[in-house]
């Protein structure tokens, strides 16, 4: 588990308590195609583990029931599989987490999950990116469309003399 930490960009911690079996296996599957994993473990062992990681965790924090999230891709996505369960069912809370080595409360946790994915990111993006683009080349257009313009009206005139 130590070294499943080390490779983990995320690491989230939350109280399941209230999920049926079939809620966690679902809730794994979910954690697990978001590039993540979803590990129940004894308390005793994740602060074994979080103290060999030198990552410190208040005492009061590791009680009653607790799951563990690793996000190995991104590292958020696995944290709104997390958000979304509990908005579904009302379970897992969240508890604690890191994102690295920094300590995230459950707020950070919640505001983490709110922030769009790394597609619509990347979309956003892109779209901003080219926005600029866009408006250059209407611009070189609208010239464009204005010249033709111009050079039609003077051939209508210019016909209208001729005849």
């Amino acid at each position: 588990m130590v070294e499943k930490i080390k490779s983990a960009k995320s690491l989230t911690f939350a109280n399941y308590h209230g999920l049926t079996a079939g809620q966690i296996a679902q809730l794994r599957a979910k954690v697990k195609d978001a590039g993540g994993e979803f590990l129940v473990e004894k308390n005793t062992l994740i602060k074994l583990v979080l103290r060999t990681s030198k990552l410190e965790v208040p005492k009061e924090q590791l009680t009653g029931p607790t799951a563990a999230i690793l996000s190995y891709e991104d590292e958020i996505t696995p944290i709104k599989q997390i958000a979304q369960s509990n908005k579904e069912v009302g379970s897992p809370t969240f508890k604690f987490g890191f994102l690295g080595k920094d300590w995230l409360d459950p707020t950070d946790l919640e505001n983490l999950a709110k922030i769009p994915g790394r597609d619509q990111l990347n979309a956003n993006l892109v779209g901003a990116l080219a926005s600029p683009i866009y408006g250059i080349v209407s611009t070189l257009q609208a010239n464009i469309r204005n010249l033709v313009y111009v050079l039609d009206q003077v051939a209508q005139k210019n016909k209208g003399l001729v005849s």
